[in-house]
């Protein structure tokens, strides 16, 4: 086993993780799954670690068991939730959830993975935002907590810099995902508008996100840290209808 080649997706089992673990054991890395259910992915470097990364007590133990089964010097943090509502809907539990799972798993994966790090003077660590960390209607959780992943980034790229350590972020826009089907329906005139007011002109694909993910991991890619990436069709440089 590669001592650099060792990394955890969390939310792997579906959609931009998925993807993402393709396109990681394509390059020949061991790689963890951290979901809610097991990977359909059929390959003797993949593993499964089933936890709700919404729970923090649960999410403690399944980092502690992650850094006692592996060596990990790659974290992408792309598990996701949006729970969607109008300003005078929205609900602090959903705030708090977002929290757990945007903010706090991250935290907690990167703490029980640090030491491996810092021993072998190399990590990556990937961050998944989104474009509407610039903003979006009935977004307010999704948008709060997807903008602070931002700062976290930033944050700790100083910090881990001296350890050989980057850490840099991706934002994707609208994707063909189930989250994103969770909220416009399939081949809905809705669905529709949203790509028209794109400026690329559609909806972007998993594995569009997955090569921006790719060169940031990238073991040559040292000298870049704290940096932000938009992968979103061109979305990010102006508005887009939801």
């Amino acid at each position: 086993m590669n001592p650099n080649k060792v990394a955890v997706v969390t939310g792997g089992s579906a959609g931009i993780g998925k993807a993402i673990c393709e396109s990681l054991l394509a390059d020949g890395y061991e790689v963890i799954s951290l979901a809610r259910r097991k990977s359909e992915i059929a390959h003797p470097k993949m593993h499964d670690i089933e936890v709700d990364l919404m729970d923090r007590a649960a999410t403690a133990e399944a980092a502690k068991e992650l850094a006692k089964r592996f060596e990990v010097t790659t974290i992408i943090h792309n598990a996701g939730v949006i729970r969607p509502a109008l300003l005078p809907e929205v609900q602090l539990t959903d705030v708090d959830a977002l929290v757990n799972l945007h903010w706090g798993a991250a935290l907690l994966l990167v703490q029980a993975c640090l030491p491996a790090m810092r021993e072998r003077r190399f990590g990556r660590i990937l961050l998944m935002s989104s474009r509407a960390a610039l903003g979006a209607q009935t977004r307010t959780a999704y948008s709060a907590t997807k903008s602070g992943m931002l700062g976290l980034a930033r944050t700790w790229a100083l910090e881990l810099a001296p350890h050989g350590i980057t850490v840099n972020v991706v934002a994707p826009g609208p994707v063909h995902t189930e989250m994103f089907y969770d909220v416009i329906p399939a081949g809905s005139e809705r669905e529709q508008k949203l790509a028209a007011s794109i400026p690329v002109g559609r909806i972007g694909e998993s594995a569009d996100v997955a090569r921006a993910v790719s060169f940031f991991i990238h073991p040559d890619a040292g000298f870049v840290t704290g940096q932000s990436l938009y992968v979103c069709g061109g979305a990010s440089l102006g508005s887009i209808s939801l």
